[in-house]
């Protein structure tokens, strides 16, 4: 004869697995958080890790600033002819950068020409 099932069993499992999601939102917030990170003790770290993120641009380098988003569309669409990936960044109002792999910095700066400012 098999012994009679209590109502605690059928909740177990639904609470394991609620208690298995959270632990890995936690370890997925923890692994994909900012890794610049303040630190109480060293009076500079808040400049330094504003400044990083203000002025991080990974891989890519700037090779012209011009005055308004539509003249960098136009410059972007020169450099996408050319077979040259590149992106836009608006580091202030009024400005626009444009920005492209090392490997193509060169060429797009020749590109680019006496209308933009190189950066």
């Amino acid at each position: 004869m098999t012994p009679p099932q209590s109502s605690l069993h059928y909740t177990v499992g639904p609470v394991i697995a609620v208690i298995a999601v959270l632990i890995i939102i936690a370890f997925m917030r923890w692994a994909f958080s900012q890794k610049t990170r303040y630190d109480p003790f060293d009076p500079d770290s808040s400049r330094r890790a504003a400044q990083t993120a203000a002025d991080f641009t990974g891989l890519l380098q700037p090779v012209a600033a011009l005055p308004r988003r539509d003249q960098a569309l136009a410059f972007r669409a020169v450099l996408s002819d050319a077979g040259i990936r590149s992106t836009i960044r608006e580091p202030a109002q009024g400005r626009a950068e444009v920005l492209v792999f090392p490997a193509d910095a060169d060429r797009a700066r020749q590109l680019a020409g006496p209308f933009a400012t190189p950066s």
